[in-house]
């Protein structure tokens, strides 16, 4: 599934993510099980929000971690977790 780079990009009712204590990082939870994510995962479904679209959680996350060229590798996440279920866009 591909992302539509002008859709706002929100986070799936049917999921949560939360910080889970035990694992010591962010994990997606869901009535058949979790996942675990790394931190860059997390990163980026924190953005999720339904406010904002792909280039400006591109634009915030390189601004917060002050670096560049990071579209390729956030597009395949979203695409993958937009296979997945976890996010929807409007």
């Amino acid at each position: 599934m591909a992302i539509n780079p002008t859709q706002p990009i929100y986070f799936s009712t049917q999921h949560r993510l939360q910080w889970e204590e035990a694992q010591q990082k962010h994990v997606i939870l869901y009535p058949e099980g979790m996942v675990e994510l790394n931190q860059s995962s997390a990163e980026i479904l924190k953005l999720c929000d339904g406010s904002r679209t792909l280039a400006q959680i591109v634009s915030d996350l390189e601004e917060k971690f002050a670096t560049t060229g990071l579209t390729n590798d956030i597009t395949a996440f979203l695409e993958a977790a937009l296979s997945n279920g976890w996010i929807n866009q409007h």
